[in-house]
């Protein structure tokens, strides 16, 4: 296998994997579920590979993890304080459009080709084909948007892609046994007054093929696609399994995939965007409204007013903490960390102390 693998890499990989010819290409599959893991498979075969003649296919699939969009912002898109309760993990990828949920129930399927042979319809088509095989009764459609639609309404596939001077690539989801609660809960976000150029998600009904058919597992899925495939490139219909921290295959992979799992690559490439907001709080039996305006540029807080009456918090305190915040990252964690540096230079007031944490709560909440 890695002789087979090295012969498609360009000449970064030493010359022995050029000993045996592979003459059509490859059908890959992780045997890893880390999204960055998996993620940065994509982004080492687009840069390492010569796919002249010789295309190649990726199966993957991700323990539950949120994908955003290259130009997204995660804020918008998901909820942030519930991946963070459930341990679950944000990833932004290298290509375009919308925000994903993948779990063990989600088959990732990524068709690399050169830049001239890429074809997202022609891949969709693959893929219904491959389904009507198995299952003949299927209605699935490729749409204009080049979705996959189940039965004309119901969302079983979303596409996204990358194209690169030579190469490209374009990958889809497949939908077989989802946690469709986890997906609609997640993929939604509870966050207001959010102002943003970032590429937005279009929200659409799903549905799990293994709901239409419960013969339809991945396994079968990925199976059929693998043959369909095979068959289209007149390539062998074997499917061989990688290992994704493999150095001796991928040489420098791990440092793609620490990459990806970075702060500034996750929260730091979103869009300027801007917060404009309020919240209430509760002050002698009446409502007190605190009002919340914040610039976020690369991830980190430009611009901070906190607006509160000067009865409830103290002038000087809210100036603090509106200049403490600025140049921060837009972060729960980090904002822990700042405001209680600062709560120990302010008097010690118990009272005051209270009004301070409500408040630091109520901040982060919506961060």
């Amino acid at each position: 296998m890695k002789n087979c693998f090295q012969l498609l890499c360009n000449c970064q990989v030493p010359a022995a994997g050029f000993k045996k010819t592979v003459k059509n290409g490859l059908i890959l599959q992780s045997i890893s579920n880390d999204v960055y893991q998996n993620l940065a498979v994509e982004d080492w075969i687009h840069d390492h590979m010569n796919l002249e003649g010789k295309p190649i296919l990726f199966f993957w699939q991700n323990s539950p993890s949120v994908v955003i969009g290259r130009h997204q912002n995660p804020w918008q898109e998901c909820n942030l304080n519930l991946m963070r309760e459930e341990g679950i993990k944000l990833a932004r990828r290298r290509s375009g459009g919308g925000t994903v949920y993948h779990d063990m129930g989600n088959i990732n399927l990524t068709f690399f080709t050169t830049k001239k042979k890429y074809d997202r319809m022609e891949n969709l088509k693959l893929i219904v084909r491959a389904l009507n095989a198995v299952q003949p009764q299927l209605d699935v459609q490729a749409t204009k948007r080049f979705d996959l639609l189940l039965d004309g309404q119901f969302k079983i596939s979303g596409t996204a892609s990358k194209i690169g001077r030579t190469t490209a690539y374009h990958h889809c989801t497949l939908l077989c046994s989802t946690d469709g609660t986890f997906l609609s809960s997640l993929l939604k976000s509870p966050y207001q007054g959010i102002r943003s150029n970032a590429t937005a998600s279009i929200p659409s009904l799903v549905k799990n093929l293994l709901e239409k058919d419960p013969t339809l597992t991945c396994e079968v899925l990925m199976n059929a696609v693998a043959t369909e495939y095979a068959a289209y490139h007149q390539i062998d219909n074997h499917i061989h399994l990688i290992n994704p921290t493999d150095e001796t295959l991928f040489p420098g992979i791990n440092s793609k995939a620490k990459e990806l799992q970075t702060w500034e690559w996750i929260y730091g490439k979103t869009p300027k965007f801007s917060i404009n907001t309020s919240f209430h709080v509760l002050y002698e039996q009446s409502h007190l409204e605190i009002k919340v305006f914040i610039d976020i540029k690369n991830g980190r807080i430009e611009i901070c007013n906190i607006e509160a009456p000067d009865h409830w918090l103290p002038l000087e305190i809210r100036d603090k903490l509106n200049s403490s915040l600025i140049g921060s990252k837009f972060c729960p964690t980090e904002t822990t960390m700042l405001t209680n540096i600062l709560l120990r230079t302010c008097p010690q007031d118990h009272k005051l102390n209270s009004k301070w944490n409500i408040l630091c709560e109520k901040i982060k909440g919506i961060m």
